[in-house]
């Protein structure tokens, strides 16, 4: 096998290679994922070995038999390394940004009907199911079997799409003719699951504290609806805590209208004005989903 290929010709392959391994492993998927998979190792392979079957059959030799000077090879080497860093930190930000918008796809229909069940509406209830099965189905087919570099050493993760979907499968009879609000608490189910992928897996995201915040918020809720003072002062502060953290995130004038209907939750729960805490913690429920639905 005769060496045909220069010394700038296989830093030109490696630097192919490179590419090629990058984005075979962070991002793509499929066919195209194979296809790169195979360019990088040829490309590799050649470089390494001086030889490419294709310029032997073309007669084509770009080995001018010159050495190349060190200081070139080492600048080649060391941008090859800061192009690797480079790229594969972009590659891993977009493969989570690109999974985040296909859960966001998908997660707008879930959280449309679990709004709708919960304010026992059918008609809205049965067209958002009919939108999240289809838009559910893909997100799990396609990542069931495409693992983004963010996911690929969660082992669970396979498993709660199948539980997801089993649960949205088995309330269908309850969204077209059977009881809402149970159906809406067993929707509920879901959000926990997907915060616990989002947390195992290191994304940071304002959807992740708005999850944990409505958790606390709905203990909130529900002493003032009973109209317990002390339980509502003492669950206060892990509201708080749970606010803040969203707010350290994003803190416009829709999370100001949360902040603001919490605490006058507690300043009625402090100075014993009953009569007043069933509307306040509607206002705080309507705040809510009010940023959920659009920015959850």
């Amino acid at each position: 096998m005769k060496k045909n290929e220069w010394n700038f010709d296989r830093l030109i392959r490696l630097f192919i290679a490179v590419l090629a391994f990058i984005w075979w492993y962070f991002r793509l998927h499929g066919t195209l994922q194979i296809v790169l998979y195979i360019i990088a190792v040829i490309s590799l392979f050649t470089s390494i070995t001086w030889f490419c079957a294709l310029y032997s059959i073309f007669k084509i030799n770009t080995n001018k038999n010159k050495p190349i000077k060190k200081m070139l090879v080492w600048i080649y080497v060391i941008v090859i390394l800061i192009l690797w860093w480079i790229l594969a930190f972009l590659s891993n930000f977009f493969s989570r940004k690109f999974f985040l918008e296909d859960f966001a796809h998908m997660n707008d229909s879930y959280k449309q009907l679990l709004f709708n069940t919960g304010k026992e509406k059918r008609e809205e209830s049965i067209s958002y199911y009919e939108k999240l099965i289809p838009a559910y189905k893909e997100f799990q087919d396609k990542y069931s079997n495409y693992k983004p570099y963010v996911l690929k050493s969660d082992t669970k993760f396979n498993a709660d799409l199948e539980t997801i979907s089993t649960l949205l499968t088995d309330i269908k009879d309850a969204v077209y003719s059977g009881d809402l609000p149970a159906t809406h608490k067993k929707l509920e189910e879901v959000r926990p699951i997907f915060q616990d992928i989002f947390k195992r897996n290191w994304f940071s995201m304002l959807a992740i504290t708005l999850v944990d915040f409505h958790d606390i918020m709905e203990t909130v809720i529900a002493w003032a609806d009973k109209k317990d003072t002390q339980k509502i002062i003492s669950t206060y502060p892990m509201a708080d805590e749970k606010l803040k953290e969203v707010e350290a995130q994003l803190n416009d004038e829709s999370i100001q209208a949360i902040r603001k209907n919490l605490d006058t939750i507690l300043d009625m729960a402090k100075n014993n004005q009953l009569d007043w805490l069933s509307k306040q913690w509607s206002d705080l429920k309507s705040s809510f989903v009010k940023v959920y639905l659009i920015k959850g």
